[in-house]
């Protein structure tokens, strides 16, 4: 009997390491995977932004990281697209950019 109990614990505990072994591979790889696509977004990104345009997206991503994504994420596909024909310079960035953040807007307080 404690025979048998002491095998079955054996080879429960085998499985659960077996598990652990196989999630931890996993997780090994989509990790890779995830490296190498922010890889291919950094040298994508290279290719269609000048440096002035690069500088001023890296100041965004500290102030706003979502924007930054987002606008990173527009661009990639403008560029896999073919609709991109010369690199984005400074200028155009901040056209962009004005056309996707919302106007701000004025608070006025009035006194009664």
């Amino acid at each position: 009997m404690d025979e048998e109990l002491e095998n079955l614990r054996k080879k429960k505990l085998q499985e659960l390491q077996q598990q652990t072994e196989l999630q931890q591979d996993l997780e090994e790889e989509q990790e890779s995977q995830k490296k190498q696509f922010e890889e291919q977004k950094k040298k994508i990104l290279r290719s269609v932004l000048t440096a002035d345009a690069r500088e001023r997206l890296g100041r965004i991503k500290v102030a706003r990281p979502e924007v930054a994504e987002s606008i990173k994420n527009q661009l990639i596909m403008l560029a896999q697209s073919g609709q991109l024909k010369n690199k984005i310079n400074d200028e155009q960035l901040r056209m962009l950019l004005a056309k996707i953040l919302p106007k701000k807007r004025d608070i006025k307080i009035r006194r009664r």
